[in-house]
């Protein structure tokens, strides 16, 4: 105990490095708020300030940074639009056709994973889209990417035979 009362400007800034490992931790800027505390009750200990100052210098800017600060900060972080993951973050990406798509089956490559897939053809029709050609994902049904071509006016459908 005798270092901390001899070294108080340390004591606060390796308590606020031990909250910013916690930071790190959970990413929800509350202990981000904690360690700007810490880092003022250093300061106040670096100039001499006794230690009930310094606490509550720690407590006033933690108080201050998570009343005012950390709700900016998490409006900035959640400003756009929603971060999609998995199957839904595919809809509407590009992919090129491995195996020949039909309404029936085929194979297509998206972002370097071969995914089964169909076309959004109607059913019955002989129109294919061919290994090589560019499609766009248009949905996902269970395990299979339902694609259509990725420009259709740039090249015509090849007729099966």
């Amino acid at each position: 105990m005798g270092w901390i009362t001899e070294h108080p400007a340390l004591a606060w800034l390796a308590l606020g490095l031990a909250l910013a490992v916690f930071e790190v931790l959970s990413i929800d800027f509350v202990f981000l708020m904690f360690v700007g505390g810490a880092f003022a009750g250093a300061l106040a200990g670096a100039v001499g300030a006794p230690f009930p100052l310094q606490v509550v210098v720690a407590v006033g800017v933690s108080t201050l940074l998570l009343t005012v600060v950390r709700p900016i900060v998490m409006r900035r972080v959640h400003a756009g639009e929603p971060t999609l993951t998995g199957a839904a973050a595919l809809i509407g990406t590009s992919a090129e056709v491995v195996e020949t798509v039909t309404e029936a089956g085929g194979r297509v490559k998206i972002r370097g994973e071969v995914w089964s897939a169909r076309s959004t053809i109607s059913a019955g029709s002989s129109i294919a889209l061919m290994p090589g050609e560019p499609v766009r994902v248009v949905s996902i049904d269970g395990a299979t990417a339902v694609v259509t071509a990725a420009n259709p006016y740039s090249k015509e459908p090849k007729e099966l035979s």
